[in-house]
């Protein structure tokens, strides 16, 4: 038993070998970043808060690795405490700091914040909405996470600076007598390496390298020119004692509980707005990064699945006194280049972030505030999108680039929140503004250039020639929406008021608002005043809103007004139209009655005898409407001749459809490729109505006309011919899509 035991540890830390030293590598970069995010949050409201932000930040490690991971999924993506947390959260206590409002009540904010964001993730992840926050346009994106990253610089310059409690960067900047000297070299030390160390090695982290830099400088510092820099007690300098003992824990946990009785109504409105803004963000934080991990690793995460994981984890970390976080991209490309594989990575991450929290917080008490501080300026200056600023250098990308500099600015000088639901807005505006000129009439062309799939007389040709320009055929794509309404209107009215048949395809419309279909409806009023026909073809049962279109056009009543048709297919309804334009003009286009074989062309200059003896080998075959008469693949070598009724050729696809090829009514026939080949067919055939064929193989065609050389190639002429015709009728259709 003990061998197998010893067998079976063996192979799980093989199994598991590159996610354990990933998580590790991973924690070694999140940790010291949370813990500043942490302090970032708390330290306006004193530096007795620091360490209570240093520990929040350490729990927030913990449990987003272990919970994230766990029921998020996604493999290699690392889950901690980030900036638009830090960003949102900081901001939220500087602000009701500044109000007057007690600590005490300020941390239960706090708390209430992190918990309704927690909260509406979940939400978000439930309600399918993961792909609509992952293709938020770039833009908007970008100017949150730079707009993120200057107000982390902004407030951490002060700490990094020393300056008195209260007093801005701007302020700061003004007033170089109030730096600390001290801070002011940690700082620099921090950031210097960090820049530097990834163009020295990558073996360590840069976080880890600038932070090592930052505790070297602050003990020569302590031990050469600082002495009181020696001292934990009363140092401004460094985070100081965490209280990371179970009692310690446990009031972390429970502080907010307590006075959570004591919310009125105003202040769970105050705390809404933040929670969702703050959701959103770690939303598009989290998928921001798993997207460029899918790019790196060829894998596919799950969205919503993911986002109700960092729901969890953040619900967890809320409840236990940590800092909310989401997927982070350095951790994660640091637990990829280290040998993670799966997500028990980010589970181990969290395992050694719970072993730093129980044995290392009389290591971390001594972390200089300076060297933290330094470490968050150089992650917000990596935040900011520097290479946007050459958008501006292109008429067709300004847009966008003041589209980011709009929400930086708004970020930076209102809130976040503010920038948030200006960012929403935009997108819209830059959504509407993209449909507005993308133009809704993907091809517009004449029934004497695009036919159905009907195999017509030549009288019947030469008429649907004649009267094709009283047809017209609009192939719509894209939204038809409130925006491009008028455009469309625009694009079709003056044909609108010529013709006879108005032909309005929709098998490529993604979405159709109200707007639109009154605006429709306004054209079949405006085409009914005429007596003229409005036919739709194609209506989507399922758009990718999941509206189904043909019953939404129904309820709004086009269905049951007289001059409007409704056809699955365009090719079903180009051979309405043409039926209807023969009936108009009074050409006849088939009689009821059944052929004889000498009625058909390609029989009809056979002597007496030989039709009389090719008529007795005919077999006479009938067919009810929707009967297949062959299947694509059997095999066949007969030509089947229509006496009465109509026959469609169609093509088994993938995914169980057919590819309409053609339609052929009385007088014509089919099946002539496995009649001259000897193969398979090629094809399907139906009846679409009630048939009759005369069918004669090869062999009774040759005895009929015995060593008759003249009557054998004027047969195959005539079917050659018709093939040659058939082709011309597909090339043409091939030709007019071209040049549409």
């Amino acid at each position: 038993m003990g061998f197998f035991r010893s067998i079976l540890k063996a192979t799980m830390f093989k199994r598991y070998s590159g996610d354990l030293w990933g998580g590790f590598a991973a924690m070694l970069v999140a940790l010291p970043s949370a813990i500043a995010f942490g302090i970032t949050i708390f330290a306006p409201l004193g530096a007795e808060f620091g360490a209570k932000g240093a520990l929040a930040g350490m729990l927030g490690v913990t449990a987003l690795g272990l919970i994230a991971a766990t029921f998020g999924g996604t493999q290699r993506l690392i889950s901690a405490p980030c900036a638009p947390a830090a960003a949102v959260l900081s901001a939220l206590t500087i602000q009701m700091s500044q109000a007057g409002v007690g600590s005490g009540a300020i941390v239960m904010s706090l708390f209430l914040v992190a918990l309704v964001a927690s909260g509406s993730q979940i939400l978000f992840g439930v309600l399918k909405i993961g792909q609509l926050i992952k293709y938020m346009p770039f833009p908007v994106v970008s100017g949150y996470l730079s707009g993120v990253g200057l107000i982390i610089i902004f407030s951490q310059i002060p700490k990094w600076l020393a300056l008195p409690k209260g007093m801005n960067w701007f302020d700061g900047f003004q007033h170089p007598e109030l730096w600390q000297t001290p801070s002011l070299l940690i700082g620099m030390a921090t950031a210097v390496v960090m820049v530097m160390a990834p163009k020295i090695s990558n073996k360590v982290p840069a976080v880890i390298q600038g932070l090592l830099a930052g505790i070297l400088m602050y003990w020569c510092l302590a031990f050469l020119a600082y002495p009181e820099l020696q001292a934990l007690a009363n140092n401004h300098f460094v985070i100081g004692p965490l209280s990371a003992d179970l009692g310690g824990m446990g009031q972390a946990i429970t502080a907010p509980w307590v006075s959570l009785g004591q919310m009125t109504l105003p202040h769970w409105e105050q705390v809404l707005v933040p929670a969702l803004t703050l959701a959103v963000l770690l939303s598009i934080d989290t998928l921001k990064t798993c997207v460029v991990l899918d790019a790196l690793s060829g894998t596919r995460h799950n969205s919503n699945k993911e986002l109700i994981g960092q729901g969890l984890g953040n619900l967890v970390s809320t409840l236990i006194g940590g800092s909310p976080g989401a997927g982070t991209m350095g951790a994660t490309l640091v637990n990829k280049a280290s040998g993670g594989e799966t997500a028990m990575s980010g589970v181990f991450q969290g395992l050694w972030a719970l072993l730093a929290v129980l044995l290392l917080t009389p290591l971390i008490a001594w972390i200089p505030v300076a060297a933290l501080a330094a470490l968050l300026v150089v992650i917000g200056f990596k935040m900011i999108d520097w290479h946007s600023i050459q958008l501006v250098k292109s008429r067709d990308t300004v847009l966008d680039f003041a589209v980011i500099a709009v929400v930086v600015l708004v970020a930076n000088t209102m809130s976040l929140i503010a920038a948030s639901g200006l960012g929403v807005t935009l997108a819209i505006l830059m959504f509407v503004t993209e449909q507005i000129h993308t133009s809704t009439v993907r091809r517009k062309t004449y029934g004497n250039k695009i036919f159905s799939k009907r195999i017509r007389t030549q009288a019947e040709r030469d008429l649907l020639a004649a009267e094709g320009d009283k047809t017209i055929v609009f192939e719509l794509q894209g939204s038809l929406f409130f925006g491009t309404t008028d455009q469309l209107y625009g694009s079709i009215e003056s044909d609108v008021q010529k013709a006879k048949f108005v032909l309005m395809d929709f098998q490529r419309v993604q979405s159709l608002d109200v707007t639109a279909g009154h605006m429709i409806e306004r054209i079949q009023k405006m085409m009914e005043e005429r007596d003229a026909i409005l036919i739709l073809s194609r209506l989507p049962e399922r758009l990718p809103s999941g509206r189904d279109l043909k019953t939404y056009v129904d309820h709004i009543g086009l269905l049951k007004e007289s001059n409007t048709k409704v056809f699955a297919e365009m090719t079903d309804a180009l051979e309405w139209i043409e039926d209807e334009t023969i009936r108009l003009h009074k050409l006849e286009i088939q009689n009821t009655e059944s052929l004889a074989l000498t009625d058909f062309d390609l029989f009809k200059d056979l002597t007496a005898s030989e039709a009389k003896e090719l008529n007795e080998t005919a077999k006479h075959l009938s067919f009810k409407k929707g009967e297949l008469i062959y299947a694509h693949g059997t095999p066949g070598n007969s030509l089947l001749l229509i006496a009465r009724g109509q026959i469609k050729l169609t093509l088994p696809v993938k995914g169980g459809q057919h590819v309409h090829l053609l339609t052929l009514g009385k007088g014509q026939f089919f099946g002539e490729m496995s009649f001259l080949d000897g193969h398979a067919h090629s094809a399907d055939a139906y009846a679409i109505e009630d048939t009759e064929l005369l069918n004669i193989d090869r062999e009774s065609l040759a005895h009929a006309i015995g060593q008759d050389q003249r009557m054998m190639l004027i047969i195959f002429k005539k079917i050659s011919l018709a093939i040659a015709e058939r082709l011309r009728h597909s090339n043409a259709e091939l030709h007019d899509l071209r040049e549409s």
